[in-house]
């Protein structure tokens, strides 16, 4: 797959229509839907595809989202609530922006962009395009990612200049509704050199049972020495199939942690890639879930270490009830050269049920010297003298189970460092666990 090249323009509404018979969203990116059309569909002898149920990725029954009335946005225009105070924010209904909260004229001023993805093309259309996918899908999931490019409407465009640094995160809020709608959300953000900033991405549905595609996108790139904390609070409905790309590009001394918060989707697909092109780049990739019924997380993961004196560290933890299933497969990369990589890679799956089911395959492949990787997966249910101290202390069993898996999953979300974030991620986390116990 050949790096996307983004041209969007408006398009006018249009009667309901399957998603595989809707051709691109504009002549312009024809080519991307030919290259959807033209990949071969996943089989299970691909090692991108092992354990993954394909037959979840069947696309044949979803349409193209259609938009909403006035009274259905303001009802979810109400319904984003993310934390307490922050430096902007947009909402996403059926891939068109319903409102938005500009930056603070200091911001402005500064040269700080916060744009929705049509607006910034118009207005910067080089910049966009120079950052817009340039980075392949290289776990899997190029299929998707052609068609992300072919169809993608609407997204968010964050640019931070040169030594800018934003104390306030950024939201955004990306809604999906109606029974087999679909949505193609993006995010883009450059930070240049010495910036620092946190953006936080929700994913919703109107409904938390109707069945739903998304295929989203984000791009990160971080300039020497920028510091970026991206989430992904992945909520979809609990019938719904969604694939999530991420890339992420750390220059010199560069920080990028990108944490994703998994508790929707009937299958979820997440590829997530970091490159660390630089000396003194790091990368932090983070995880929680909380699955339970039939729910399917797979996570795919690559830790490519492209220059000496660079660290990535990985930390994904699942929490699993009834017949609810993880699959994790994870690599870490240390090219040519690449000396004094110091690299980890941690996934721990704790199974409330004798049904769920996790599978774990970390991996190394280290072509330099002097270096430190190590990895592990372990997965365990709860342990019987943690749960018996709670109980002896006259802690109800399922106050002491919801304790117990709080508290594994908080060490995920402590390493945020930002307290705020960290207690509206809990909450989203603890309402899907403590609704079914």
């Amino acid at each position: 797959m050949t790096p996307a090249v983004l041209e969007i323009e408006s398009t006018p509404e249009i009667e309901t229509v399957r998603l595989l018979d809707a051709g691109p969203a504009t002549e312009a990116q024809r080519p991307h839907w030919e290259a959807f059309q033209a990949s071969p569909v996943p089989v299970r002898n691909e090692e991108a595809w092992r354990f993954s149920n394909l037959k979840a990725l069947d696309l044949a029954r979803f349409t193209a989202a259609q938009p909403l009335d006035e009274s259905a946005r303001e009802e979810l225009l109400g319904r984003s609530v993310g934390v307490p105070a922050t430096a902007g924010r947009m909402v996403f209904a059926n891939d068109a922006l319903v409102a938005r909260e500009i930056l603070a004229d200091t911001l402005k001023q500064k040269g700080v962009l916060w744009l929705p993805l049509e607006q910034a093309l118009a207005e910067h259309g080089d910049l966009v395009r120079s950052r817009f996918m340039r980075e392949e899908a290289i776990l899997g999931g190029a299929r998707f990612a052609a068609l992300h490019a072919s169809q993608v409407r609407a997204g968010t465009f964050l640019y931070v200049p040169k030594g800018v640094e934003i104390d306030l995160p950024i939201e955004a809020f990306h809604w999906l509704s109606g029974e087999n709608a679909s949505v193609f959300p993006h995010t883009l953000i450059v930070a240049e050199a010495n910036s620092k900033v946190t953006m936080l991405d929700y994913f919703e549905s109107a409904d938390s049972q109707a069945p739903g595609f998304a295929c989203g996108v984000n791009d990160l790139w971080l300039g020497d020495g920028a510091q970026v904390t991206y989430v992904c609070a992945q909520n979809w409905s609990h019938q719904a199939l969604g694939v999530q790309i991420n890339s992420t590009v750390v220059g010199r001394d560069a920080k990028a942690r990108v944490l994703t918060v998994n508790t929707g989707c009937r299958y979820f697909r997440s590829e997530s890639v970091s490159h660390l092109r630089a000396p003194g780049g790091s990368s932090d990739m983070l995880a929680v879930t909380v699955a339970e019924d039939a729910q399917e997380i797979d996570q795919r993961t690559f830790q490519i270490h492209e220059a000496p004196n660079t660290s990535s560290d990985l930390l994904y933890k699942n929490a699993l009830d009834n017949s609810a299933r993880t699959i994790f497969s994870g690599l870490i990369r240390v090219s040519p050269g690449a000396h004094k990589t110091d690299a980890y890679q941690k996934v721990r799956n704790l199974l409330l049920s004798d049904e769920a089911e996790a599978n774990s395959m970390p991996g190394l492949e280290i072509e330099a010297d002097d270096v430190r990787c190590t990895h592990g997966a372990t997965s365990g249910q709860i342990e019987e003298e943690e749960l018996f101290y709670l109980l002896s202390r006259g802690i109800p069993l399922k106050e002491s189970q919801r304790l117990i898996v709080h508290g594994f999953l908080e060490e995920v979300l402590e390493r945020l460092a930002a307290p705020a974030i960290a207690e509206r991620l809990g909450g989203q986390l603890h309402e899907k666990f403590d609704a079914k116990h």
